[in-house]
C-alpha cells in the first residue's frame, strides 16, 4: 500500500526570521523539534490532521542548532 503525505509549512504564509538547520519528529508522532541557525529550538504541536501550531520556543544556544537527538530514558 503507498500511502501519500502532504508537504507541510510550519511557519504559514510568512517564514520566520530564523533558518531552520535541523528537524526531529518525537516518537508519538505529536511534537516536531526544530532547531535554527540563530541557536534557536522550536517545539511545534502536530495534530492527527498534519496541522501544525507553535508550542515552544527555547533560547541560550551559542551556535547553530544543527542536529537534534532524544535522551534515551
Amino acid at each position: 500500500m503507498k500511502v501519500s503525505v502532504q508537504a507541510v509549512a510550519v511557519w504559514g504564509k510568512i517564514a520566520p526570521s530564523h533558518s531552520i538547520t535541523a528537524v526531529m519528529i518525537t516518537d508519538d508522532q505529536q511534537t516536531i523539534v526544530t532547531g535554527s541557525q540563530e541557536g534557536q529550538i522550536c517545539l511545534w504541536d502536530l495534530s492527527s490532521e498534519l496541522k501544525i501550531s507553535s508550542k515552544e520556543i527555547l533560547f541560550g544556544h551559542t551556535a547553530s542548532v544543527t542536529c537534534l537527538a532524544k535522551a534515551r530514558e
